[in-house]
């Protein structure tokens, strides 16, 4: 069954950067008139974006570009491409958090290989494998809701893993498999 897994989340990604490549040729492919939104803001760079990301069942290509560097690694400033899932998680997840249009304060999303043997030396549960450096992974808040709440939320959605850091206020999500902790 894990190889069947396997094969099943290759075909997935391959689909997904077929629809990202189509978007970025063709444009709105006219499937759907609905936007997907993102409001981010990075609390270590003071950095913020409001940047519609998919039209519809296509992604927007400089959306996720400029997604990309947003979430770089506020270390060493590197970029990495993340997992447009990841997108439509955080999307889903305000949404079933009742605050759709709310601006996500982001904690840490994408982590360098530097960055995160950093941390791993210098804080406590830090995964020598994170999924932050696949660009799979994001820490998050959101203004006005609890972190139990959101930590809830996100485990209903059932799309990956749920980390719960309550002291830290924040929740850990990410597009790996379905796991809490």
């Amino acid at each position: 069954m894990p190889r069947r897994s396997s094969h099943l989340n290759r075909l997935f990604c391959l689909l997904i950067g077929v629809s990202v490549l189509a978007g970025a040729n063709t444009g709105n492919t006219g499937i759907s008139t609905s936007e997907r939104r993102l409001r981010l803001f990075e609390t270590h760079t003071g950095e913020h974006i409001n940047i519609v990301y998919k039209h519809g069942d296509t992604f927007d290509a400089s959306a996720l570009a400029a997604l990309d560097h947003f979430l770089r690694d506020h270390r060493t400033g590197d970029i990495h491409h993340y997992d447009p899932r990841l997108f439509d998680l955080l999307s889903d997840l305000t949404a079933s958090a009742g605050v759709p249009d709310v601006e996500i304060n982001v904690i840490c999303g994408y982590r360098s290989p530097w960055s995160n043997e950093y941390l791993r030396t210098h804080t406590p549960g830090v995964s020598k494998n994170s999924l932050h450096m696949q660009a799979e992974a994001i820490d998050i808040r959101l203004p006005g809701v609890k972190t139990l709440e959101l930590r809830k939320k996100a485990l209903l959605l059932a799309r990956g893993g749920v980390g719960y850091y309550p002291a830290s206020d924040f929740v850990h999500v990410d597009v790996g498999r379905v796991r809490q902790w």
